[in-house]
């Protein structure tokens, strides 16, 4: 994998378990171990989107990468290669329900990332994520798909694959690639 490609899912993977942080700004999340973090009031935006892409009644984000970080300032963590990129996140009631309400991580908590660096003054890359939550047994869960590899100590990709450099990737295509338990 690209040093690009491991910095656009870095950007992500921090961006959705962030998303909750902005009220709380002395808040220390690690993504590597999503169960020690702890629960958040779900962020509630008047009437659909914030200024930044979120909609979290809607469990999405739409919009320039620049306001994944909530800092809109032409970067994305302090660096502008991705900043103009489009990006689209999705996320499931389970995601959101453990994310946010203490909900405890179940195999119905999953999130969705679709990158679009294809834009006037983008980085020219693409790339989708399919990202499954199947807890800290990982290749030995019940909910363990072949051919996905472990992320965050208890979630999967399940789908990745894009375009960087000129060349389609195909980095991991899990069988099934499907969301929802796969007991």
């Amino acid at each position: 994998m690209s040093r690009k490609v491991m910095a656009i899912l870095a950007i992500i993977a921090i961006a959705l378990f962030l998303a909750g942080c902005a009220d709380s700004p002395t808040a220390s999340v690690d993504p590597a171990d999503s169960q020690s973090q702890p629960a958040m009031a779900k962020p509630t935006t008047p009437g659909g989107f914030d200024e930044f892409g979120y909609n979290y009644a809607a469990g999405i984000f739409v919009g320039p990468a620049d306001g994944v970080d909530k800092i809109l300032d032409g970067k994305v963590w302090g660096d502008p290669v991705y900043a103009k990129d489009r990006l689209v996140m999705k996320w499931s009631k389970g995601w959101m329900d453990a994310r946010f309400n203490g909900a405890p991580w179940g195999p119905d908590a999953w999130e969705d990332n679709e990158w679009n660096g294809k834009v006037p003054g983008g980085s020219g890359e693409t790339w989708h994520y399919k990202i499954v939550w199947v807890g800290p047994g990982l290749a030995s869960s019940q909910y363990w798909r072949p051919g996905g590899y472990p992320i965050w100590g208890q979630f999967e990709v399940i789908l990745s694959q894009g375009q960087a450099n000129g060349q389609h990737i195909w980095e991991t295509h899990a069988n099934p690639s499907g969301y929802g338990a796969n007991p």
